[in-house]
């Protein structure tokens, strides 16, 4: 696959998204959607996008030797990683003012900025790493009242459990095929 290949890719699913983003501004409360739903079908096409990315792109390439993907993508023009995806696709939206945010959230983060922010977001995270189901509440942000919802973030290829288990700065090296890592952050405003 070549770099265009990669960025076709990479505006087919920005486009995917925006239309999702799109179709869900025009849906009133009134309509009946819960909450939970949305961020059900949030997380469904949040999860598929980054699960095809890694099997299909990181994993494709990296078989066919053609080009890896590293911490350093940038300065080494190699593919980001597929958490480094996944936190590029979300800064874009809050850039563009979108309604909802969505992070990576782990107990043994890679990046720290993958911490849980509060003793609360910890608890929730706790029990999604303990019973591998949503957590979910309401929470205050900024003066702003979001509902949460944090879904269990599974290992789905063996390049998650490579990188999480060989990194020098990863404070857990024994992670296997379909542990919970962490956790997908979803957070939708109420107001």
């Amino acid at each position: 696959m070549t770099l265009k290949s990669s960025l076709f890719l990479f505006i087919a699913i920005s486009l995917a998204l925006a239309i999702g983003i799109g179709i869900g501004k025009n849906l009133s409360p009134k309509m009946g959607i819960p909450i939970r739903a949305v961020a059900d079908y949030l997380h469904a096409v949040l999860q598929a996008d980054r699960t095809f990315y890694t099997q299909h792109v990181v994993e494709r390439m990296e078989a066919m030797l053609l080009v890896n993907a590293t911490e350093n993508w940038r300065e080494e023009r190699t593919l980001p990683l597929p958490a480094q995806f996944f936190k590029e696709a979300s800064r874009g939206l809050q850039v563009r003012g979108k309604p909802f945010r969505y992070r990576l959230v782990s107990l043994w983060p890679l990046n720290q900025e993958n911490t849980p922010t509060n003793e609360r977001e910890r608890k929730a995270l706790e029990k999604v790493m303990t019973y591998g189901e949503v957590a979910e509440q309401e929470i205050r942000i900024d003066n702003q009242l979001y509902y949460q919802a944090i879904y269990p973030d599974r290992a789905v290829s063996r390049a998650c459990v490579n990188c999480h288990n060989s990194h020098k700065e990863s404070p857990k090296h024994d992670f296997k095929m379909n542990d919970v890592m962490g956790g997908l952050e979803i957070l939708i405003p109420l107001e």
